[in-house]
């Protein structure tokens, strides 16, 4: 699965600790998911794209095999 988060945080000029900081979350955490080494809870996800205007399918892509 691929995200935008990167994108999309440097789109509202955030570092990953003020999003981890009003995710509530750790700055590590923001690296993992950025990175693609974790996938976030659902209730993570829906955070997430809430804080940036998108829905959920358009921050997390589902790559088809």
């Amino acid at each position: 699965m691929k995200n935008l988060v990167k994108v999309e945080r440097a789109r509202l000029d955030l570092t990953q600790a003020d999003l981890a900081e009003k995710l509530g979350v750790s700055r590590q955490t923001i690296h993992a998911i950025e990175k693609n080494k974790f996938n976030p809870s659902v209730i993570l996800a829906l955070k997430m794209a809430k804080l940036f205007s998108l829905t959920v399918e358009e921050l997390f892509i589902i790559e088809e095999e």
